[in-house]
């Protein structure tokens, strides 16, 4: 998948044209966020995790850690990242591209509480070099999420 497959994914939303193109890297949480000029913590990262079916997508802010024991009371499992090799085959994105739209089928997408502090935020559109501006509401709508889960923790959190 290509960030074409995303746009005209998203020009089923009428927002295709909102995608961001940039002649730099911006698969890094840090690079985005540069590139961007926002907070690191507004670009939305999107976590890969093995499961027993396959994948699962969690979206969460860029400042946000994964909180392993809530991810295991929320998910049932433990959280294992995909390996660089399993994403593309299993998600459908290569890895810094990977976004919570026009994923493989079957692979469930979630969005992390920690998104929610900001009216906007970015995640990537499917390719190491683009981005897409979005609203909460927006986001959940055009990725299809399951539901809006508690699975990380924040700066401020940590121990």
């Amino acid at each position: 998948m290509s960030v074409e497959t995303v746009r005209k994914y998203l020009d089923g939303f009428g927002v295709g044209d909102r995608i961001l193109e940039f002649s730099t890297s911006s698969a890094t949480v840090e690079l985005a966020a540069a590139v961007l000029g926002v907070i690191p913590a507004r670009i939305a990262k999107t976590l890969s995790f093995k499961t027993p079916d396959g994948a699962l997508l969690v979206v969460a802010a860029g400042d946000a850690k994964v909180d392993n024991r809530k991810f295991k009371e929320t998910f049932g499992i433990k959280a294992k990242m995909l390996s660089a090799e399993d994403e593309l085959s299993l998600v459908g994105h290569p890895v810094g591209g990977v976004c919570p739209f026009a994923v493989n089928p079957g692979v469930p997408i979630f969005l992390d509480e920690s998104l929610r502090r900001f009216e906007t935020v970015y995640p990537a559109a499917g390719s190491a070099n683009s981005a897409i501006e979005l609203t909460c509401d927006e986001i959940a709508e055009f990725s299809g999420a399951e539901r809006w889960v508690d699975c990380c923790k924040l700066p401020s959190e940590t121990i």
